[in-house]
């Protein structure tokens, strides 16, 4: 089974785009080779401008309070674990006091690095961060092992907050739907929502059907067409019918 997520607004598409990066940076940082960590730095810039927005750590915070708020609604719940109830408050004190903790603007300390923003300025160009361009990144990339991976575990450190908090978001995000199983008529589907609200819809279908999901979604229908998953020829909705979970998450 593969799964496809598709946000219904700006903040969770923000989101997955950081989850995305971290991840990947994660990745990167944590390989032996140059090129990796060469990779590692430009998803670092790529996190710097997604999570420029000036109002990602209030909504972080916002959202973690209010979850805080609905889990100590459960207090003294008799079919709710104390001890499971207790570490998810804890999980989520934990990140909203390290969100908390970061001064001024996310990633500050990385554009008041001259080095990393000329690296930066230099990465947008085809090409542009050969050795001759910049000789002391090509000498860095040259340095030992586990001198790059120093380097890249400091500079990441300071933003690592806000992967934990957008972690526990969605992670609750995704666990809020309920699944249902759906078929798309000769690979159509519209749902017509009357009113129901939803931050994200995620889809779920075999990989053996061989199509892809294009979605798209107003305030008043969710439309899906399931296109045959070809890489050399001109997208097309496939004929037969497709069977599919689709789950709406809400906060």
């Amino acid at each position: 089974m593969i799964t496809y997520e598709y946000p219904l607004n700006e903040r969770i598409r923000t989101l997955l785009r950081l989850e995305d990066l971290f991840g990947k940076m994660d990745h990167f940082v944590s390989a032996p080779d140059p090129e990796d960590h060469h990779m590692a730095l430009v998803t670092l810039f790529e996190i710097l401008e997604v999570a420029g927005r000036a109002d990602l750590k209030f909504d972080l915070m916002q959202e973690l309070e209010r979850q805080r708020q609905i889990l100590l609604s459960f207090r003294n719940n008799p079919d709710i674990s104390e001890d499971a109830l207790s570490g998810a408050l804890y999980e989520i004190e934990q990140a909203a006091a390290a969100l908390l903790a970061i001064q001024g603007r996310l990633g500050q300390h990385l554009r008041d690095n001259e080095w990393l923003m000329a690296i930066k300025n230099r990465s947008v160009i085809p090409g542009g961060v050969c050795e001759f361009d910049l000789p002391s990144y090509h000498f860095w990339l040259h340095r030992e092992i586990s001198h790059r991976q120093r380097n890249l575990q400091h500079w990441t450190a300071p933003i690592l907050a806000v992967n934990q908090a957008i972690a526990i978001v969605l992670r609750l995000l995704r666990a809020s739907g309920r699944p249902e199983n759906q078929v798309a008529s000769h690979g159509a589907y519209q749902l017509m929502l009357a009113g129901r609200t939803a931050q994200m819809v995620r889809l779920r279908l075999g990989l053996a059907d061989a199509c892809v999901p294009e979605i798209s979604a107003s305030k008043y229908a969710l439309n899906i067409r399931f296109l045959a998953a070809e890489v050399d020829q001109r997208p097309k909705q496939v004929n037969e019918d497709v069977r599919f979970e689709l789950t709406f998450c809400n906060l």
